[in-house]
């Protein structure tokens, strides 16, 4: 039998906003520094490799597709939250920057002042997902049947 710990609802809504954190540039998250200037790091922003696993069809048989560049950070603040950045690619500023905003996002009194710096963020990637959209629907074409009346 599994059961949901009790903070699932905390670790969904902080997977939602490092998901839209992944998504941000670093000079949009850039604002996040002023907040904690005192973070300790924990783990300096390192460059390595993961590998990439993938599936035929989505229901196949996993195979490893290839190996990916991944920058990962850490770093702790004062009070103890302690925050973990991943990002694709080798910019260490980001990953470092999405450590932070981890961090800064578990402590409740910065938790507001994190969702404002994000707030753009997130009416960029919607904006961004609408023009995608109606774009995809200009591209449309709406197949029909004639029916003979001879059948």
């Amino acid at each position: 039998m599994h059961t949901e710990p009790a903070h699932s609802d905390s670790t969904s809504a902080r997977k939602a906003i490092m998901a839209v954190v992944a998504r941000a540039t670093v000079p949009e998250l850039s604002a996040l520094e002023t907040l904690a200037a005192d973070a300790k790091v924990l783990r300096a922003p390192e460059i390595g490799l993961v590998m990439v696993r993938g599936r035929i069809g989505g229901d196949g048989a996993p195979f490893n597709l290839g190996e990916a560049t991944v920058t990962r950070a850490a770093l702790a603040l004062p009070g103890g939250e302690i925050g973990y950045g991943h990002v694709l690619g080798r910019d260490k500023d980001k990953a470092r920057l999405a450590a932070l905003a981890d961090a800064l996002w578990q402590a409740p009194a910065t938790r507001e002042a994190v969702e404002a710096v994000l707030a753009p963020v997130r009416a960029r990637i919607d904006a961004e997902a609408t023009l995608k959209r109606e774009r995809t629907a200009a591209t449309r074409v709406d197949f029909f049947t004639m029916v003979r009346g001879d059948n």
